[in-house]
């Protein structure tokens, strides 16, 4: 008689990449592995580096083609790190928890929250209403609004506060379809939630405060060329908002091709959507402070940081506010300046402050007559994606290294002599390559500080303006289509588990190599003239 096995049911399904193509995958992998890891150590380079390079060209292998969950990859650096004398244990560990992993988290709560009471039918109801039914209009909608969010705001916390309202869309158009029998839905899903990452790093491009990364690198800049002439706000975003914009058009144009336009059966549709909006009738009382919730969160994220256009201080931000407020009733005389320091409050506060609220704020409605239901719960809460934060904590690990082991240092530092007697425009093509492949693996103001010094350096040899390389370098830093640890909107999105990683890294090749010509194109046509680059 045949022996039971007893696999559990969710064991049996199929799981990407399975059975012997994922075992051949596994093995050419970890070949490859080898072979990088006992070849010479180049000149200049550290062993630790080298090691480095062996285990970062395994993890986004696997990442890539999924041979073993994207969970486990993400626990490598755990193992192999300190085995291969790369960074110690405790150092490893400690760099999976970063500050934007919880602000994932919270965001995360938030928009199970937003679920929890179906807020998210009728914002998506509202949204579809005014963005238009077709794929086509409600992908472009969707990259126009969370562009111009991101000029402002971090490109994570927008993409958070969209993300929600993205999948609660789809959900709609799901409904739809099922009762049609269209596949709106399948159409519509990666390039919707892609576009939604994608807008929201490009969105971050356009300004000195859209990403931490433009921050970053302009403070390297006046510390390291404290005579170069400096790089005010307005001139950032005269040169890189229509670069950032233009950048846009092409992902969008990219995500779009294939996508159904506007029909005749669309007018249909917007009438039945109309019909369910109305049906949901007025706002219940949960809803109403779940709303209150969600607008709070992105007003506390949008006004924290203050907004400086060249030396004038337009706005100090809420920040500031507070650290002045807590100076009045506190006896310590540096705490109101250490709270103001950049840093001391970050978006993840926000996030997790605003989270721990939920599971207070009474909902309005009752499980007993003496006991309130509150606005979230734990078992809720445990529907968070756990994977994705082991994904978050093994990239932040690997970026760690690349800094500590000062691999992403001798890159640019090779890069002396090979480039030395070449045109400019190759030069600037060259860095933007490197750095545009380099950021999939290490976080971008990681790059940022580990590259741009040497970069800054080189200018002077190759008779170049160092802003001329700094501009583009920093832009190169943020565009990571391809990996989902590439950047954090890229995971955020990864983490709904409705984008195969072979699309994403298939889809954000391209865009990283059309990026290229882009940037390069774009610092002679506006980043120069307007910077006034001789």
């Amino acid at each position: 008689m045949p022996m039971e096995t007893n696999v559990p049911a969710e064991c049996s399904e199929d799981v990407p990449n399975s059975g012997p193509a994922a075992r051949w995958l596994l093995s050419g992998l970890l070949l490859l592995a080898i072979v990088l890891l006992i070849l010479p150590t180049p000149q200049g380079m550290t062993a630790q580096a080298h090691r480095l390079i062996s285990v970062a060209a395994l993890m986004a292998g696997l990442w890539m083609t999924q041979a073993i969950p994207m969970a486990a990859t993400s626990l490598l650096p755990l193992v192999l790190f300190p085995l291969m004398g790369i960074a110690t244990a405790k150092d490893t560990a400690k760099s999976f928890m970063e500050d934007s992993l919880f602000l994932y988290l919270g965001g995360m709560l938030i928009a199970l929250g937003i679920e929890r009471w179906h807020l998210h039918r009728r914002i998506a109801l509202g949204i579809v209403s005014l963005v238009g039914v077709s794929p086509r209009r409600m992908v472009l909608g969707f990259s126009l609004a969370t562009f111009f969010l991101s000029m402002w705001i971090s490109n994570t916390a927008t993409t958070m506060m969209m993300l929600p309202i993205g999948l609660a869309m789809l959900k709609v158009v799901e409904e739809e379809d099922a009762e049609s029998g269209r596949i709106r839905s399948q159409q519509l899903a990666v390039p919707l939630l892609l576009v939604l990452a994608y807008a929201s790093t490009l969105g971050g491009m356009a300004t000195l405060v859209g990403s931490p990364t433009n921050s970053v690198a302009i403070g390297i800049y006046r510390r390291q060329r404290p005579d170069a002439p400096d790089i005010f706000f307005s001139e950032w975003l005269l040169a890189c908002g229509p670069l950032a914009l233009f950048y846009l058009a092409v992902v969008v144009l990219s995500l779009m091709w294939k996508l159904p336009g506007s029909g005749p059966q669309d007018e249909q549709l917007r009438k039945v959507l109309a019909q369910r909006l109305r049906a949901l009738g007025p706002m219940s009382v949960a809803e109403r402070r779940m709303s209150w919730i969600f607008v709070a969160t992105a007003c506390l994220w949008i006004l924290r940081e203050p907004l400086v256009i060249g030396q004038v201080i337009i706005f100090a931000g809420w920040q500031a506010w507070f650290a002045r407020l807590i100076g009045w009733f506190c006896a310590d005389p540096e705490l109101p300046e250490k709270l103001a320091a950049r840093g001391a409050i970050s978006d993840a506060t926000v996030a997790i402050g605003m989270s721990v609220l939920m599971f207070v704020m009474p909902s309005g409605q009752q499980a007993r007559p003496e006991r309130s239901i509150p606005l979230m719960d734990w078992n809720t809460a445990v529907r968070l994606p756990w994977d994705m934060i082991l994904l978050f904590g093994g990239g932040f690990a690997l970026a760690s290294a690349f800094e500590s082991t000062k691999l992403a240092e001798w890159i640019a530092h090779s890069l002396q002599e090979p480039l030395s007697d070449q045109p400019p425009w190759i030069v600037v093509a060259v860095i933007c390559l490197i750095l545009v492949m380099l950021t999939e693996l290490t976080s971008n103001v990681a790059t940022v500080n580990a590259i741009l010094p040497a970069l800054l350096a080189l200018a002077a040899p190759l008779q170049l303006d160092p802003r001329m390389l700094l501009v583009p370098a920093t832009l190169a830093s943020s565009a990571g289509f391809m990996l989902p640890v590439g950047t954090p909107p890229n995971a955020i999105v990864f983490s709904t588990g409705r984008i195969p990683a072979t699309e994403m890294a298939r889809r954000g090749l391209l865009l990283n190599l059309v990026g290229i010509p882009i940037l390069t194109i774009g610092t002679w046509l506006l980043i120069r003239p307007i910077l006034g680059i001789p």
